[in-house]
């Protein structure tokens, strides 16, 4: 996302170097659960609703029945007809945590960053990365606005609605391509989809027009960032003589789809796969894809593979092209277990403690290291098991859940219980961070999205408890007077803060989180299919329909 100083701080995309700066078969076996368990999830549940609450107003509105609105996305089989789940504990259950909703209820970014990008909520002031150029775009706006209408926060989510209609310009900024698609575009898509909103389908489709003269490269890969005004792009100075970067180039597919989907126009089809047919010409060294590729020459850059930062959401959205087209893309299935077989050749080891990590590939060596954003990998293996080559569903099923258990480790072996950005497994460390520029919490969700996909497809009450323990330390260690913080140290006692909401924690984490504690009725994964920002978006039931420029889709 940019030099170590400035990069652009989203979840599963390209590491920080300082703070502040999708259908397997379910398990349904009946589980025996102690009544302190129950209660643990009721008020988790109560907890996470508190979470999304404080963020504009206090609820006061009413669940109520939802329905998309949309005639073209019925296949959708009425997922939203029994509405959200709706906490409802005892007031004895919700009088430990009253406080904690009270003291964030008081229109905090309302009050001191609404419109801003995000939030400084020690300062009490708003706060932008140069991953949105000066401008105000209303970034935590757009990023948490499907979040309010999931849980049921109508009120909250009007007042969103209402500035995104009447504030939202792209007229005049410098923005990351990659940051604003998955931010921007897929909160719009999902709000509409959503809501039935046409606001939010006609600003998706504005910010995507001018997107679109970051692909004018001589491969066709995009530049990472663009000029909204000019459509003059460039790439981060420091990506390896020019390069543009896997994670961000590979991580457009789901919305440029969707895109053309709903305008029919074919560009944002045949934009995304230009990219993938160009990565399917192209050598890959050990089967593995390097970060780093260069879109004036289309050759690869430093050889240097990640599942974490800078490689890993483009993995990722193999998998999801597949299930969001109702897996009639066999050729990015195809893709997706190719690739994840060369990852578990080369970058998965168990370390000497029995902990399976996932290592990044350097110039032939693999570095015993994985970072936070890696993380997600977990959920992902559980997600893309079913459909698996050679009946191994099962195996990448039990993958999933030991990334899963090894990044609890990372979480738990720390003073505050919250997971550090990256970890080592080497020297005789186990799943520890050992640099200062290692150890900080920027409020990432990908352990917390790896916990929600393990519990839909297994059903294990170890994830709910292991989510329940981050949302205690979230809590204890990261709210402050103004919001929520990411923390410096996440192994020292008394904590310092970066003085930052990012909007990736309404967005994913608390997302996540409600998700973790609801009900499976709740977005079922048969149906919908989570973009990297996990904003949800429909799979698309095409048929005999082709989507403009595209080929006939092949079982």
């Amino acid at each position: 996302m940019t030099t170590p100083a400035l990069l652009p701080l989203s979840g599963r995309r390209i590491p920080t170097l300082s703070p502040g700066a999708s259908s397997f078969p379910h398990h349904r076996a009946t589980l025996r659960l102690s009544e302190k368990f129950i209660l643990l999830l009721i008020l988790s549940a109560f907890i996470t609703l508190c979470f999304g609450a404080f963020f504009f107003l206090p609820d006061n509105s009413k669940h109520k029945r939802f329905d998309l609105g949309l005639e073209d996305v019925q296949n959708t089989h009425g997922v939203w007809e029994q509405g959200p789940f709706t906490p409802n504990p005892p007031l004895s259950a919700k009088a430990p945590f009253c406080s904690f909703h009270n003291y964030h209820s008081e229109r905090i970014y309302r009050q001191y960053g609404w419109g801003h990008n995000e939030l400084k909520p020690i300062a009490k002031k708003g706060h932008s990365t140069n991953i949105f150029g000066s401008s105000q775009l209303g970034a935590t706006i757009v990023d948490a606005v499907d979040t309010l209408y999931i849980m049921g926060l109508h009120e909250e989510f009007k007042d969103g609605q209402e500035w995104i209609e009447q504030n939202l310009d792209f007229s005049n900024a410098e923005v990351s391509v990659f940051e604003v698609n998955i931010r921007f575009i897929g909160g719009l898509l999902a709000a509409y989809y959503l809501s039935g909103q046409e606001v939010f389908k006609l600003k998706a489709v504005q910010l995507a027009e001018k997107l679109l003269p970051a692909f004018n490269t001589p491969t066709g890969i995009p530049w990472a960032m663009v000029n909204l005004k000019s459509g003059v792009g460039r790439n981060w100075g420091w990506a390896s003589a020019g390069s543009s970067i896997l994670a961000e180039f590979g991580t457009l597919h789901m919305e440029f789809v969707h895109l053309t989907y709903l305008t029919g126009n074919p560009a944002y089809y045949q934009k995304v796969m230009h990219i993938r047919k160009l990565l399917a010409k192209m050598d890959r060294p050990n089967g593995l894809y390097p970060n780093y590729l260069n879109p004036r020459t289309g050759r690869w850059g430093q050889h240097h593979t990640s599942v974490g930062g800078l490689g890993d959401s483009f993995y990722e959205y193999l998998l999801k092209a597949w299930l969001m087209s109702d897996k009639t893309d066999t050729e990015a299935r195809k893709t997706y277990d190719d690739a994840i077989e060369a990852i578990e050749r080369h970058l998965v080891r168990k370390s000497n403690g029995g902990l399976t990590f996932i290592g990044e590939w350097k110039n032939g060596h693999l570095e015993r290291k994985m970072g936070h954003l890696a993380c997600f990998a977990g959920g992902m293996f559980a997600l893309g098991a079913d459909g698996s080559p050679d009946d191994k569903a099962g195996h990448y099923l039990q993958l999933g859940a030991e990334i899963a258990h090894t990044c609890h480790e990372s979480y738990d072996r720390t003073v505050l219980k919250l997971g550090p950005e990256a970890f080592k497994f080497d020297s005789g460390l186990e799943a520890v961070a050992v640099r200062q520029n290692e150890k900080y919490y920027i409020l990432r969700p990908e352990v917390i999205e790896t916990y929600w996909y393990m519990w839909r497809f297994t059903h294990d009450p170890k994830y709910r408890q292991w989510g329940w323990e981050a949302v205690q330390a979230i809590d204890k260690y990261c709210r402050v007077s103004g919001g929520f913080s990411g923390v410096k140290d996440v192994y020292s006692s008394n904590p310092t803060y970066d003085d930052v909401q990012q909007s990736f924690f309404l967005a994913e984490t608390l997302k996540y989180l409600y998700l973790l504690f609801s009900s499976d009725d709740l977005l079922p994964l048969e149906n919908w299919v989570f973009n990297t920002e996990a904003h949800p978006l429909p799979v698309l039931h095409l048929g005999n329909i082709t989507l403009p420029g595209s080929e006939p889709a092949q079982r």
